[in-house]
């Protein structure tokens, strides 16, 4: 059985660098790790020195003598590839492994993830430190998994090099078999950039006005992400040769223009992210209307727990976050940091490891903090992970469960990537999908982000009772057949404006709008407009209730005998006008709104769909505080999947209710009847003080 993931434990980690350390310091930092509840370390992602310092020359003496110390301990150990910092000599004597800007500037030794994926020689040399680190430390018994590189396209997520150009054309020749169809699907006949042979394609190069063709652009971001895959899956073909059965493969972080969903099917066996929620505070970024602030970061764990179910945290905030020429963001205060801990617990983690655990004294991060300031002396941070610890002790039987949630929000790589290279998609789905979270937290709705990729059926959409799909600019006939089930069978799907213009080339249709979704919507869009400047806040009028329909208007006309225009819109030249369209489909309904989600419309969806508020019932808590449920999955047998040594209380279908108070002071909550609590293993009932940052976590059944 794996060390952690494994549906039996909660376990606590912390990332170390012993290559930064005196060699007398190592038992001792150990001893105090272990000594406040961490059990696990990641080593080794940025030491590709210490095992190959020159070409061709492999040392294993400098981690050989680390572990062998952890062997003395009970510690475990994630080992890293170390290949997100090529060494010097590598890129002096290779300089087509680097990364180039799109200029063609090739970015050089002295940073980070300097390199590309594409380059033959970096895939050779990154096998091979690979296959020397894997067959060497795999062995050891203090290893228990890998971490391959450290957060693929992190600082980058763009590749310009000659390497990337060389490897676009095969990925484009593949796709597309001749060069005519390329210019079919790219369009090239406007502004005359048809191509005549493979050797005039580029990727994306700088043009004038910076303007590119967004078919190009498109297909350039699949194939990033598709070399991505391929770097990371040539790491874990080479790792799986040699870990021991139980040890996991992962990756940490989740980046720009990257099918992790594939990524992770393909290369790992869970994905792990990085959490910083102190970001939110970060002084160049710091925005006082941010009605979630710190809170937002659940949307990245949703967005984690999207790919893997339960998920580990690599890298936890536990400082201040800073490098030396960029990032200022203060240290968390009092409560902080066991509160980031249990919203990434809440979401579904069962590792937590904390970044990390010495401050470095050198580097572009001495300004990024961990549990120990300069001097290693006790602090506060470190007793916040004692008591962090010792509350862990009590949630062990909570280890396995996933969050629940009866509403999704449906995404695919083809519209994330869509709206990065089209400003009209940009402004439409950044808007919804920002209200659309924010309303689900502080109507106390638990929410998932729902991928629909080629292995996406309806078992995956039936266990939501509805669905929101803001902007599917592009649209598929697979997809919407899938859609069209699950809305036959029951289910409420909630569509946004700009819905269904594109093909997936990124071409706009010339069918009806909106396109491929006309029937099941049961509308059609005569007109449609951004909304002017001077209009200010355009509003549709739903039964008496104004809700903003927001950024853009798709001017809506019903179709068919079960359409039925529930608002209007009441500004504009177009007041009088449908906004907002229920189309009887099956069983169940199709809504389609010809606006973005406001805040206030998003909310207004939840609560007419009876969505929000699922677990009213059991709880009245301020809207500054989020709930999460996480409940033990129930197997085909009817038996709980992994689960723990509490007994019958976290058997199948148990559950277990995160309360946490994001707010700067103290909140009062209703238990509305006697719950179990386990962080102090009290019976709590009606009016109860939840601590500023402060969490509970009730048995609920």
């Amino acid at each position: 059985m794996r060390e952690i993931i494994n549906g039996n434990s909660l376990t606590l980690g912390t990332c170390y660098y012993p290559e930064h350390w005196d060699r007398s310091l190592w038992r001792e930092d150990l001893d105090r790790m272990l000594e406040a509840g961490i059990r696990v370390i990641r080593i080794a992602e940025f030491a590709w020195n210490k095992i190959e310092p020159r070409e061709g020359e492999y040392t294993y003496e400098f981690f050989d003598s680390f572990l062998d110390v952890v062997e003395e301990t009970p510690m475990k150990v994630i080992f890293c590839t170390p290949t997100a910092t090529p060494p010097a000599w590598l890129a002096e004597e290779y300089p087509e492994i680097l990364n180039a800007g799109m200029d063609g500037t090739l970015y050089r030794h002295g940073s980070r993830r300097h390199y590309n994926y594409n380059s033959a020689i970096y895939q050779r040399f990154a096998a091979n430190i690979t296959e020397k680190s894997a067959a060497h430390y795999g062995p050891r018994p203090c290893v228990i998994g890998w971490q391959i590189d450290n957060e693929l396209n992190c600082e980058t997520s763009e590749f310009y090099s000659d390497s990337d150009t060389v490897a676009f054309r095969e990925f484009l020749k593949k796709k597309y078999g001749t060069i005519e169809a390329l210019n079919e699907a790219w369009g090239t006949v406007f502004w005359n950039q048809t191509y005549t042979a493979w050797s005039e394609v580029y990727v994306p190069q700088t043009t004038v006005s910076n303007s590119t063709n967004p078919h190009r652009v498109l297909d350039y971001l699949r194939f990033i992400s598709d070399s991505a895959c391929r770097f990371a899956g040539l790491q874990a073909e080479i790792i799986r040769k040699y870990k021991k059965p139980d040890d996991f493969i992962t990756t940490n972080g989740l980046f720009g223009n990257l099918d992790n969903h594939r990524m992770t099917e393909e290369s790992l066996d869970f994905i792990t992210y990085d959490s910083y929620p102190n970001f939110a505070y970060c002084l160049d970024d710091y925005k006082e209307k941010d009605l979630l602030k710190d809170r937002k970061w659940s949307r990245n764990l949703t967005e984690t727990r999207a790919i893997s179910p339960n998920f580990g945290i690599m890298e936890q905030q536990s400082g201040a976050n800073g490098w030396n020429t960029r990032m200022e963001a203060p240290t968390p205060r009092p409560g902080q940091m066991t509160l980031w801990t249990m919203q990434s617990i809440a979401h579904g983690a069962d590792y937590v490891s904390y970044f990390r655990w010495r401050t470095c004294t050198v580097g572009t991060e001495i300004y990024w903090h961990g549990i120990l300031d300069y001097s290693g002396r006790e602090n506060r941070r470190l007793r916040e992970l004692r008591d962090i610890h010792h509350r862990l002790e009590g949630l062990q039987e909570v280890a396995g469960s996933v969050y629940e949630a009866k509403v999704g929000i449906l995404k695919d790589y083809d519209n994330i990537w869509d709206a990065q290279l089209d400003k009209w998609h940009e402004r439409v789905d950044r808007e919804s999908l920002k209200n659309l979270f924010a309303a689900a937290q502080l109507t106390h709705t638990p929410v998932d982000f729902v991928y629909l990729t080629e292995r996406t059926g309806l078992s995956d959409l039936r266990k939501y009772e509805v669905l929101f799909y803001p902007h599917a600019v592009i649209l598929t006939k697979e997809r919407m057949a899938l859609l069209e089930a699950y809305v036959r069978e029951g289910g409420k799907l909630v569509m946004g404006c700009r819905t269904g213009y594109k093909d997936m080339s990124g071409r706009c249709v010339m069918d009806y709008l909106p396109g491929l979704a006309a029937e099941l919507a049961g509308t059609d869009i005569p007109e449609y407009s951004f909304v002017a400047p001077d209009d200010g806040k355009v509003c549709a009028d739903w039964d008496g209730e104004r809700i903003e329909a927001a950024v853009f208007n798709d001017i809506l006309a019903p179709v068919g005998e079960n359409a039925e225009v529930l608002a209007v819109y009441a500004d504009s030249y177009y007041a009088g006008e449908p906004a907002l369209i229920r189309n009887r489909f099956g069983k169940g309904e199709a809504y389609y709104f010809g606006g973005a989600f406001s805040l206030e419309a998003a909310k207004a969806f939840l609560r007419r769909l009876g969505a929000a508020q699922p677990y009213a019932e059991l709880l009245d808590v301020p809207e500054g505080c989020e709930i999460a449920v996480r409940r033990k999955p129930v197997t085909e047998n009817g038996a709980a999947g992994g689960a723990a040594a509490a007994g019958e209380t976290a058997g199948e279908g148990a559950a277990w209710l995160f309360v946490l108070n994001y707010q700067h002071e103290p909140v009062q909550i209703t238990l509305k009847r006697p719950m179990q609590e386990l962080t102090c293993g009290k019976l709590e009932e009606g009016t109860v003080t939840l601590e500023k940052f402060g969490v509970k976590v009730y048995r609920i059944s």
